[in-house]
């Protein structure tokens, strides 16, 4: 077993910082809506907001550096394994079966995670976003902005929260399945995943291929091969000023012997 570097300092700190937020968003929403007593409704629905704000400016950040770094493409849907996933995730996961999709530094998450992720990322969140924006804005209005009925509003809002309540389930129940039961969430702490020698091979050939790929389309082959020529030709001509200017004196030596 070997240890890749599969998470980024940024990664994680996204992770973790959505995770708290979310978690204080959930327990001070739900207490809005007086699901229970914890800190008292006035105090709830100001840290709600600042939750609220705190989550939008950290959904900024990650969309510049998803886009900066081409990480947005490990969200983009595939159909490859999908069915070999959700058998796994039903059944094969219950009988020790391995795991029909492995982790890539460049592509971490298997099919279904890229539907769900993307669903969360371009529909739920944004979703939960507008309408909890219209909702502050609602109480708290300003000009040009008016509301007829809050309802309708508040049930898509509270509807939100629920399925990110489900995911949030359902993702700590999965962390639990990987080499061991914490190596998932110390991958996501440390940045280190543990994979067997097979995986890391296989990142290796991948990731070499892919750079292959990137250069291959920004370059023709014949800008490829003028290159090597041009730094083959340079190398013999350096030789032979080196030969020429008795900088190599004891190979001139053996040349006349």
């Amino acid at each position: 077993m070997k240890k890749v570097y599969l998470y980024h300092a940024f990664e994680r700190f996204w992770h973790w910082g959505q995770t708290l937020l979310v978690l204080a968003l959930m327990i001070t929403g739900f207490e809005i809506h007086s699901s229970y007593e914890l800190i008292g409704y006035d105090l709830a629905v100001q840290w709600h907001n600042y939750a609220a704000w705190a989550f939008i400016v950290l959904i900024v950040f990650a969309i510049f550096w998803h886009v900066s770094t081409d990480a947005w493409q490990n969200y983009v849907p595939t159909i490859k394994n999908l069915k070999a996933q959700l058998e796994f995730y039903l059944f094969g996961i219950f009988r020790d079966a391995p795991h029909p999709t492995k982790k890539r530094t460049l592509s971490k998450l298997n099919p279904l995670q890229r539907i769900i992720y993307l669903g969360l990322k371009v529909l739920v969140i944004p979703v939960m976003v507008v309408s909890g924006l219209v909702y502050y804005f609602f109480h708290y209005p300003s000009t040009g902005m008016e509301v007829a009925s809050l309802e309708p509003i508040a049930i898509i809002h509270t509807l939100g929260a629920f399925l990110l309540l489900a995911f949030l389930i359902v993702h700590l129940y999965l962390i639990t399945t990987g080499h061991t039961v914490f190596s998932n969430l110390n991958a996501m702490v440390t940045g280190w995943e543990t994979m067997d020698d097979d995986e890391v091979k296989e990142i290796i050939e991948e990731a070499i291929e892919e750079t292959g790929q990137k250069v291959r389309s920004k370059r023709s082959k014949k800008q490829v091969s003028r290159e090597v020529k041009d730094i083959v030709a340079d190398a013999l001509t350096e030789t032979e000023k080196k030969v020429r200017n008795s900088e190599l004196t004891s190979q001139k030596k053996n040349n006349k012997k």
